[in-house]
């Protein structure tokens, strides 16, 4: 499908936001390197620096600890390490953004992936003196899983190797290479020193080695309009609207928010899974009536016809449409410390806006993130593990491969007896 200009225009305007999460191995200087985002952005209240500077002289050291902006729990800030995920909020005349902070930690994998799954982006640091470690790597193989299209390698702490060119050169390879072995569409790498502030916000000269840009203008400038699916039309049904009493009694409208493709009011549509067709009458907003809807549009659609369409419904085109399946295979990041997953399991699945119970039929195979080697053996999979597993419904799904699209490819597993996300998972294929 062709978009049409006005599509394209609104599209690039939706892409002022960006949404980045960072990762790295511990102590690589992540939090730093935010909290010069933020301090050199000017985006920093003045009372926030006076309490890090007080909070910085507290712990004896010699310099504003701007990593102390962000490690907000007060374990993180005496551990000197991240824990959760934390999220920021800055902007530049340019673009708005909102970073997740993950932790390095091995058992903190599970917060990388909560981190990433809504990610446009990815920033791996590696420190200079170390170059690549296993964190390094997993973290990189978790943000090609979670299909993170743009994958930034920040080298930081460049001032601790006198900003030696044949160190970034030799990090840069590495990581190359190792990238070969992923789906990695965007990669670049910049030269950094989060502590001094080279290379972040402006171009540094102590690197006059390196010809490429800042990693703020590479985060400003970064291409994310594309990335979104505009081919295959998906609106799952978050909620009737149909006003009991008033003028407005014979009004209906379905609404939810876009996950894929364009739709406009005349276009004809079909109803899963009844599979009924008709055409959308209006597309509305909150500000008013739209002449089309695209990701990550929240609206209200109505149609011609009155059909039985309730929550959990999705609204395609009739010949680009989901098939809807009950079985499932799928990548798992198991997230439960008290429990684990093994074939006979039964869970609650959430999908887009369907929930139903699905059953553990198979655990294919148990992944080794650092090698990559598939482990066939495996019984079951503990925190933090990832697997290959197969998922029976008890009432269809309207999925898509999640490579195609991460919303309607995706799904969280909950345990019913505790009501805890015990899972989060990746459709790799249908039927």
């Amino acid at each position: 499908m062709s978009t049409t200009p006005t599509t394209t225009a609104a599209m690039e305007r939706t892409a002022d936001l960006l949404r980045f999460a960072t990762a790295g191995s511990v102590d690589d200087g992540k939090s730093t390197l935010i909290g010069r985002l933020l301090y050199d952005t000017k985006t920093v209240f003045e009372d926030q620096i006076a309490s890090v500077e007080k909070a910085s002289r507290d712990r004896g050291d010699e310099y504003v600890n701007l990593a102390l902006l962000t490690d907000g729990l007060r374990a993180e800030r005496e551990q000197g390490i991240t824990i959760d995920v934390a999220y920021r909020y800055f902007a530049t005349p340019r673009r708005k953004f909102i970073i997740a902070d993950t932790p390095g930690h091995t058992q903190y994998t599970r917060n990388m992936v909560t981190g990433a799954s809504t990610a446009d982006l990815a920033l791996v640091l590696v420190d200079a003196r170390k170059g690549l470690v296993e964190q390094s790597r997993r973290h990189a193989f978790l943000a090609t899983l979670l299909q993170v299209p743009h994958l930034v390698l920040a080298v930081n702490k460049m001032d601790l190797v006198d900003f030696s060119q044949d160190v970034f050169e030799e990090i840069r390879r590495d990581f190359t290479d190792f990238a070969a072995k992923l789906d990695v569409p965007d990669l670049t790498v910049v030269p950094v020193s989060a502590l001094a502030g080279d290379n972040v916000v402006t171009r540094s000269e102590r690197t006059p080695w390196y010809d490429g840009p800042s990693l703020l203008h590479h985060l400003e400038n970064v291409h994310v309009a594309s990335d979104r699916n505009l081919v295959d039309a998906r609106f799952a049904v978050q909620y009737v609207i149909r006003p009991q009493s008033g003028t407005h009694r014979d009004y209906r409208g379905y609404a939810g928010q876009m996950s894929g493709g364009v739709l406009k009011p005349g276009d004809e549509v079909m109803v899963l899974p009844s599979g009924f067709t008709t055409r959308i009458a209006a597309i509305e907003t909150a500000d008013g009536p739209v002449d089309e809807a695209f990701p990550p549009m929240s609206v209200t659609i109505r149609l011609e016809d009155e059909l039985d369409v309730s929550r959990g419904d999705m609204i395609c085109r009739p010949h680009n449409a989901p098939t809807p399946t009950q079985d499932v295979d799928a990548m798992v990041c198991w997230m439960d410390e008290s429990s684990a997953l093994a074939p006979g399991r039964k869970y609650a699945i959430k999908h887009t806006t369907r929930t139903a119970r699905a059953v553990v039929k198979e655990l294919q195979y148990r992944l080794d993130v650092n090698t990559l080697h598939r482990d066939e053996s495996g019984g079951q999979l503990g925190l933090n593990e990832i697997g290959r597993v197969r998922l029976r419904t008890t009432t269809p799904l309207l999925a898509d491969e999640y490579r195609r699209n991460r919303t309607t490819g995706g799904f969280v597993l909950v345990d019913e007896g505790t009501n805890k996300t015990v899972a989060a998972g990746m459709v790799t294929s249908t039927g």
